[in-house]
């Protein structure tokens, strides 16, 4: 791989798979590291740290990868898996653990002087209420609707009788001989049914305080429709059309901020604290007609809050 710095001799196999493996979508690309750093929200010291097999690689790095360079999310997961099991076999450079949903430090520089280890913690929308059984019908109750059906079937029979009246004097004087047929009761058309692409798990209301990545809606299936930044932070809308729906993202974040996601007067919250290893959170999501309907907010520990405009 011409132009890249020569990976150590005592990576772990599949550490060093794994690292070469982005080297070359990044090549295949034709856009560079700067470009994918740009693109992807994550710093260029991140993206050097990473492709130099000095630290493990943070998942929402290789989501953000997959997405920009058109791979397949799920086949690049599980090379990540193999390589996060080479981390721990080898001894992480950080000290820390492998984790499903955070993986690794983000550096201020390259050096790594700096470095701040961060986790992201979801909020777990509350489940449903359970919904308490009606008391059984007395005897009186279940007999009235019985009784109301032979109602309503002395009725139809007494109207298709008269219909057969009417034909016969019709037919009788002359006027008309032409047989009456009576109305049809109007049968209820069903809700058209609504297919899902595979992996997909859920789409509109379904999808409300569900997490998007579990849920299937993201990697190839979401865009960020808005973006805005607050110093080093980046705060973005991501939608889903297949899913319809949108939660908020914020990447470069500091042990304390928060991200929110508001639309139709609904709100989720994503918080990063300390004791993990990644620099991003994203919020439950929230079901949209279209992208621009949600904003998405960032509140600094500092107590400075920045939104996207709709």
């Amino acid at each position: 791989m011409p132009g890249w710095k020569a990976l150590s001799d005592e990576l772990d196999p599949d550490v060093r798979a794994f690292s070469e493996r982005l080297r070359r979508l990044i090549d295949r690309s034709g856009l560079g590291v700067t470009a994918v750093a740009e693109r992807t929200g994550h710093d260029r010291a991140t993206w050097d740290a990473c492709l130099d097999a000095r630290r493990p690689v943070p998942r929402s790095v290789v989501a953000a990868l997959a997405e920009v360079t058109g791979t397949d999310p799920g086949d690049l997961a599980a090379e990540w898996e193999r390589a996060e099991r080479g981390w721990s076999r080898s001894g992480r450079p950080d000290g820390g653990t492998a984790d499903a949903d955070v993986d690794v430090d983000d550096a201020d520089g390259p050096g790594g002087a700096d470095d701040r280890t961060m986790q992201i913690r979801r909020i777990a929308a509350p489940g449903p209420a359970p919904v308490a059984s009606p008391p059984p019908a007395p005897p009186a109750a279940r007999r009235r609707p019985l009784l109301l059906y032979a109602v309503g079937t002395l009725g139809a029979l007494l109207v298709v009788t008269a219909a057969l009246l009417l034909v016969d004097l019709g037919g009788a004087d002359g006027t008309d001989d032409r047989a009456v047929t009576p109305p049809s009761p109007t049968t209820p058309t069903a809700a058209p049914s609504t297919s899902l692409p595979a992996g997909v798990k859920c789409a509109g209301s379904g999808c409300t305080g569900r997490d998007p990545e579990a849920m299937g809606c993201g990697g190839p299936l979401a865009t960020t429709v808005a973006r805005t930044r607050v110093g080093a932070v980046q705060v973005e809308v991501r939608h889903s059309a297949t899913c319809a729906a949108a939660w908020a993202r914020i990447s470069g974040a500091a042990p304390g901020d928060a991200v929110t996601v508001s639309a139709g007067g609904a709100t989720r919250r994503a918080e990063v604290v300390s004791a993990g290893a990644d620099t991003d959170a994203y919020t439950p999501m929230l079901a949209v007609t279209a992208g621009t309907d949600a904003t998405a907010c960032a509140t600094l520990a500092d107590g400075t809050e920045h939104c996207t405009a709709n």
